[in-house]
């Protein structure tokens, strides 16, 4: 995706809403959130540095916060675009948009980010004022959604559209590419900037649960060129027919793969 499309292209308000209505039953449906949890911290025991103030930003329920936290960490804030998902924080906790952060320049020693950021609609600048908000020598850790992923979903929606109404139409969030993602640390100023991908596959019973999970999870389309009326019934349970008979595995249980892209950079380093 080129980065100067990246304005306006998501209803931010719709996010909130989504993560609003997802809020008192997220717990059941994050295990994608709980998977990529786990690998930040993973590649955060590679680290032998000492944290001390840490920011979980777009922290949704607090996953990674809860870590801090347990590891003693002196003080971990949790930032949330949605107030409803902060209610379930375990820390001190900011209702703010990572396009506009409310904290001051070097407040923080290590920004993580799980599964946020891809709703952003201007990264360059979220990127830059995160950088800003690390001290020196700071680090920054993100997780988000990348451009592959559900391809199988994308597939037999467009397809089911296509075979029942004769046209299709936008249905699932546009996302960053791997390059762009690396493009945009380098560009913000973050020192050594490394951005990588990883495939993560979740199982479901059929195409309807994994619709219900990423409503569940607040991850549903808002893009501000989405679909603006209702979608023909017949449209999705055709689409879980054709998830099944392509995808399906000798139990009849369907994959979703989703790309996860991480990023790390690090804040300016001491003169």
């Amino acid at each position: 995706m080129d980065p100067a499309s990246q304005i306006a292209v998501f209803d931010r308000a719709l996010v909130r809403a989504h993560r609003d209505r997802a809020a008192a039953g997220f717990t059941a449906h994050n295990a994608l959130f709980e998977e990529t949890a786990a690998h930040l911290i993973e590649r955060l025991g590679d680290i032998k540095q000492e944290f001390r103030a840490v920011l979980d930003l777009g922290a949704h329920a607090g996953n990674l916060a809860r870590h801090f936290i347990e590891r003693e960490i002196p003080f971990v804030v949790t930032a949330d675009l949605s107030e409803k998902m902060l209610r379930n924080a375990p820390c001190p906790c900011v209702a703010a948009d990572e396009e506009f952060l409310p904290f001051a320049p070097g407040s923080f020693d290590l920004i993580v980010s799980n599964l946020s950021l891809h709703w952003v609609n201007d990264l360059p600048g979220a990127l830059l004022q995160i950088k800003n908000a690390l001290r020196p020598e700071g680090l920054f850790l993100a997780a988000l959604v990348g451009g592959n992923s559900l391809f199988e979903l994308r597939a037999c929606l467009m397809e089911a559209e296509l075979l029942v109404t004769g046209g299709a139409s936008p249905r699932l969030s546009p996302a960053v590419e791997l390059q762009t993602a690396s493009a945009l640390l380098q560009r913000a100023g973050f020192a050594l900037p490394v951005a990588d991908e990883e495939k993560i596959t979740i199982e479901y019973a059929d195409a309807f649960a994994l619709m219900h999970d990423l409503r569940g999870m607040g991850e549903t389309g808002a893009h501000l060129q989405r679909l603006r009326y209702p979608t023909r019934r017949r449209v999705f349970h055709e689409a879980a027919r054709l998830y099944r008979a392509r995808f399906a595995d000798a139990r009849g249980h369907i994959p979703a793969s989703f790309e996860i892209l991480f990023l790390h950079g690090a804040g300016e380093t001491r003169g």
